[in-house]
């Protein structure tokens, strides 16, 4: 960091030893970089972004999701076997890695498009509570 912050303050010092008249044209000038640096990262967010939302909608494929179901009644009813077991972790396992990468993508999403981890959460929560009528709020 140390390198970016004396390249932006030799800059400055030597946009302090221009006459006022110049500064229109460096006003411009940095305008004009900072338009095409945003074009180029553009460019590239939607691809980033494309990765990120199949790493944070990736789950377990349904019959995962009912064996693990299953295997989790078995051994909440004390009815669970050692090789069961052994399944119910393993699949545990891969649903915390899992989860960890998502956590992972859905901070890199904010970061990418430069808003509140918050905003992004809201996103992509799950749908939450209706009126009772089918239609939520």
């Amino acid at each position: 960091m140390a390198p970016q912050r004396l390249s932006r303050q030799i800059v400055l010092e030597l946009i302090d030893q221009l006459p006022g008249e110049a500064l229109p044209e460096v006003l411009s000038f940095i305008q004009y970089l900072h338009f095409k640096f945003e074009q180029e990262e553009r460019a590239v967010a939607p691809s980033q972004e494309s990765e990120l939302l199949k790493i944070i909608h990736r789950r377990l494929p349904l019959g995962e999701q009912r064996r693990l179901a299953e295997l989790q009644k078995k051994m909440e009813d004390d009815e669970i076997g050692e090789a069961e077991n052994q399944e119910l972790l393993a699949l545990v396992e891969r649903v915390e890695e899992q989860d960890a990468e998502r956590a992972a993508a859905l901070l890199e999403l904010a970061r990418l498009r430069r808003v509140p981890i918050d905003e992004v959460l809201s996103e992509f929560a799950p749908e939450t509570a209706s009126d009772g009528n089918g239609s939520s709020h």
